[in-house]
């Protein structure tokens, strides 16, 4: 890319939806997984505290759309069985809303666990991503993702590729409890805790929202558009659409 400073470059911070891995493997597999498995999933697990305290950050993300005036599903508190059925309901509202609440995200990445554990699910990557990891690696580069899914979600969708485990080619991995991915001051919190300054990342995704607000933050960003005939396409904004020429040997 003849606007990026590739020699200021050390650490490649990548999205996963629409940059690795095929928006359509995030839509019509892993979401409609985690909505049919939601309900047994919860009733499997409604005892251990840690979901118990997801479920509890999931209702105080009720409260805040209903004051947003979003109209979720109606929560009932009368029975541990409303309480229960609520949950799975708003549960499934959020998923198919694409919702970013990290309780969600949370709970999405506990369910997809046992579909990689299984077999059922298997991690997909574009076929150019496991050779760019080994190039950007060779290079001395750093390669972290940062994406709304939950860190085990990406553990798990990045352990179990066609390509193979491609987890040893990363150094970090970061969700939304950094902040949302639309702010600066998500990927300053990133950068320091890599005690590596802004301007040595370079940011790939496929959300120009995401890229303005890495921008902001002083770091390199390029936008991926992974299908150039698109109607998503961006405007004037220069893409990319594969990692082949991607900071080349």
């Amino acid at each position: 890319m003849s606007l990026l400073d590739e020699s200021q470059i050390r650490v490649i911070l990548l999205d996963i939806e629409g940059t690795t891995t095929p928006i359509d493997f995030v839509y019509k597999t892993l979401f409609p997984f985690a909505s049919r498995n939601l309900e047994s999933f919860l009733r499997e697990h409604i005892q251990d505290p840690e979901i118990l305290s997801l479920l509890r950050e999931l209702r105080a993300q009720h409260e805040v759309d209903e004051r947003n005036g979003l109209q979720p599903p109606s929560w009932m508190d009368d029975s541990e069985e409303a309480r229960l059925r609520s949950s799975i309901t708003y549960g499934q509202w959020l998923i198919a809303r694409d919702s970013k609440c990290t309780p969600l995200k949370s709970l999405q990445g506990k369910i997809w666990q046992h579909g990689f554990t299984s077999g059922e699910l298997r991690g997909e990557v574009f076929p150019d991503v496991r050779v760019a990891f080994e190039r950007w690696r060779k290079q001395g580069k750093t390669i972290c993702i940062y994406s709304s899914g939950s860190v085990l979600a990406q553990q798990l969708l990045f352990r179990t590729t066609l390509s193979g485990d491609l987890t040893p080619f990363l150094s970090a991995l970061f969700d939304t409890h950094v902040g949302a991915k639309t702010e600066a001051e998500s990927y300053k919190k990133i950068a320091a805790s890599l005690s590596t300054a802004p301007q040595h990342f370079l940011f790939i995704s496929d959300a120009v929202k995401e890229i303005e607000a890495a921008q902001s933050a002083g770091m390199q960003a390029v936008l991926c558009e992974r299908d150039p005939g698109s109607a998503s396409f961006r405007g004037q904004r220069e893409a990319i659409h594969t990692f082949d020429n991607l900071i080349p040997d």
